[in-house]
């Protein structure tokens, strides 16, 4: 297993992406005359203070619904019942909700297999039956022998938002140790089960955070924060960050710290081991782009961390080691990335060696070292394709795949002949492929089993010219037959920060909107890592508007080219593509007819003061920066909002979210339900036990995706097919 860097990265996926399905798209369904009656909506009375206001270099904000950041008064609670009761009033109202929460049950009700990885002598993989809460580790001696169960977080907790999170390995395999969320918060557990024996042991580390497990002999180093202050856990800026070793059988009192920095108290640390435990690799970082690299050579005796590169300018991400020099992929010189070798006998800059160079368009994404040859991913106009190479670093062979699509979790060791990969598309559920390393020869190893005809549906991609007239990638999938008369029901999603790329996926519970003559599109605009580093930073800071211009001219051309209308155009985005809808709802209200801002950064000028949001600053810039705050001022999605007619809103949170803490969508419903001129609704669905989206079981994703689909095609006044 690689050893990489830990990013605190953001929750991008669709809650209801697109599916497999099997049910008639006959025209005439039985809710073709169903009527769309008016439901009443009665808003809570929500406190304004209007003695609230900061001063941002000679201008006034007033902020009168501060009182909502504290989650923890009476008050802010009573709020949250007050909302959640009009908002589950309203569904509660839509005839076609249940049909469509039955309808994705039957859907969604498939096997589901990760891609298997070998560890002393077995092969493990995760599998879900299907409505599973929480996805089963197993393994087996061989590939067609029988699975023996590893660790069912089914049984972590009877509601199921208990998650198994990072997990790691003792070098014999006898030990897992593996961290828990609660909640969906952030906040990590760790426990240590001995697989010899099936025993837990006593070992448990608290208050650890944004860690890794990296097993060292009989032990494993990891990421810890102090214990937060009473009331602070949620929501408390993460401070102090330190990397501690934890020796089996001890107290957690009795951990060593191994790094730490006190005079950089909003730096944080990953630590993780090569997979042979010869090298600690410590990675530092003060946003969520760009570390620090250090590395210690554990079999040498009394040796010390040596810094290899100390400044926050480029990633630097260790792959392996290869007899002595760590394999890093890094886009350092290098936008689109590389893979380099530095000699752990020579680690300075001069003597780094380019193994496999950067290609001029391609990103390259991943390399894993499988047998004697290294497999990398790369992104070619924002959808995957396998190449591998030698160690030597010459190209060997491309993988062909099946279509549009997204090849990712590679895995396989030096000197072992079988590998795996896995691959999905918007029309293809998650598929395991094995690669035999010596033929270089790909099969389908696992696929799921689904009622749907993928045939009836395409997958195209058009270019869209931005208000600069930058190309904007876009993926559209509809039905093949469709009729483009601009009456089809439309979701729009985008995310567009962060370095990170939005490719082809699929998700079962897209499906009901394809089924109803659905168009589901995807924008891949900049502020990601569809294109590399050059379009990442082409979306931040004072350029972070090029990030909605993207989003807007992918929506006036699905409008424009008539897949739909303005009233039956959704757009839909999560944490920084909450931001993104939150920004473009208040720049173009005019533009779509339902907006689903989740867990969305809506408050711009206070974002960095909440858990670990100063580390977004690389992207954003900060509102104490005075060149910096009136580009967050002219977007930011709270303090753009005006006594208008606005779309229809749902706007998603979690009462455990600690990495967009809800006070953002607090805010930000209060202020647009006070400002609503239409009589479109403004709602708030705030779920409670679950966090910014990583780990959330089966049941919550589910009741969410039925009360979003179905408030789309309620507002759109589109009938259903069941």
């Amino acid at each position: 297993m690689r050893t990489r860097i830990l990013k605190i990265c953001w929750f991008a996926g669709a809650l209801f992406m697109l599916a497999s399905c099997g049910s008639s798209n006959d025209a005439d369904s039985k809710n073709n005359s169903m009527t769309f009656k008016k439901i009443p909506v009665t808003y809570p009375d929500t406190r304004q203070d209007s003695t609230v206001s900061d001063t941002y270099f000679g201008t006034t904000v007033q902020d009168p619904y501060r009182w909502l950041e504290d989650d923890q008064s009476e008050e802010t609670k009573k709020w949250v019942i007050e909302e959640n009761k009009v908002t589950f009033g309203y569904l509660d109202q839509i005839p076609t909700r249940a049909s469509i929460k039955e309808r994705l049950e039957a859907i969604w009700d498939f096997e589901k297999y990760s891609t298997p990885f070998q560890k002393a002598g077995y092969f493990y993989f995760f599998k879900n039956d299907g409505l599973q809460n929480q996805s089963v580790l197993y393994r087996q001696k061989s590939l067609d022998g029988e699975p023996e169960l590893v660790l069912d977080p089914n049984t972590f907790s009877a509601d199921g938002t208990t998650s198994l999170q990072e997990y790691g390995f003792s070098k014999d395999g006898r030990y897992l140790a593996y961290s828990i969320s609660e909640g969906g918060s952030d906040w990590r557990t760790i426990l240590v089960k001995d697989l010899e024996t099936g025993e837990m042991l006593p070992d448990r580390i608290k208050w650890a955070k944004f860690t890794q497990i990296g097993w060292a002999g009989n032990g494993f180093y990891y990421t810890r924060y102090p214990e937060p202050k009473e009331g602070d856990a949620l929501k408390g800026a993460n401070q102090n960050s330190a990397i501690y070793f934890h020796q089996m059988g001890s107290a957690q009192a009795d951990d060593r710290l191994v790094y730490n920095d006190k005079a950089h108290p909003n730096y944080y640390f990953n630590a993780s081991t090569t997979d042979d435990e010869r090298f600690l690799c410590l990675f530092g970082s003060e946003s969520t782009s760009g570390n620090t690299l250090y590395f210690k050579d554990l079999s040498k005796a009394g040796a010390g961390l040596i810094p290899v590169y100390t400044r926050f300018d480029f990633d630097f991400n260790v792959i392996d080691n290869l007899e002595g020099k760590l394999l890093v992929l890094t886009n350092h010189q290098a936008p689109n990335k590389r893979l380099i070798l530095i000699d752990s006998a020579k680690p300075a800059e001069a003597a780094w060696e380019t193994l496999i160079a950067e290609d001029a368009s391609d990103v390259l994404e991943s390399a894993v070292v499988c047998g004697d040859k290294i497999v990398c991913t790369y992104l070619h106009n924002a959808s995957s394709t396998i190449r591998v190479f030698g160690l030597d670093g010459k190209p060997v062979k491309e993988i062909g795949l099946p279509e549009i699509g997204t090849a990712n979790v590679v895995r396989g060791k030096p000197g072992e002949n079988q590998a795996f990969f896995s691959f999905q598309s918007f029309l293809r559920p998650t598929t395991i492929y094995s690669l035999d390393m010596t033929t270089l020869e790909s099969a389908v190893f696992k696929a799921p089993k689904l009622d749907f005809n993928s045939d009836a549906f395409t997958t195209e991609q058009v270019w869209v010219a931005s208000k600069d007239g930058t190309k904007v990638p876009m993926f559209i999938t509809r039905k093949k037959n469709i009729k483009l008369d601009g009456q089809n029901p439309t979701l729009l999603y985008g995310y567009g920060g962060f370095n990170i790329p939005i490719t082809p996926g699929f998700s079962a519970s897209r499906a009901a909107l394809l089924e109803n003559n659905g168009i589901y599109a995807v924008a891949n605009i900049r502020g990601g890592g569809e294109f590399g580093e050059k379009w990442h930073k082409a979306g931040t800071k004072c350029q972070k508007q090029n990030v909605f211009d993207d989003f807007i001219a992918a929506a006036e051309y699905l409008v424009a080219e008539k897949y739909t209308a303005p009233e039956r155009l959704a757009i839909e985005g999560g944490s920084n593509g909450g931001l993104l809808v939150g920004a473009c709802m208040t720049q173009r209200p005019d533009l779509f007819g339902v907006c689903f801002p989740r867990v969305g950064v809506l408050d711009m000028l206070r974002y960095h003061k909440f858990t670990i949001g100063y580390a977004w600053a690389i992207d954003y810039g900060r509102s104490d920066v005075e060149a910096e705050f009136p580009c967050l001022y002219e977007y930011s999605p709270l303090h753009n909002i005006k006594d208008t007619a606005y779309p229809a809103t749902m706007i998603t949170t979690a009462d455990h979210d600690d990495r967009v803490v809800p006070a953002h969508s607090f805010k930000f419903a209060a202020t647009l339900q006070a400002h609503q001129q239409g009589d479109n609704p403004v709602l708030i669905r705030i779920e409670t036990s679950a966090g910014h989206g990583a780990g959330k079981p089966t049941s919550k994703l589910l009741e969410e995706a039925a009360d979003m689909l179905a408030f789309m095609l309620y507002q759109m006044k589109m009938p259903t097919v069941y």
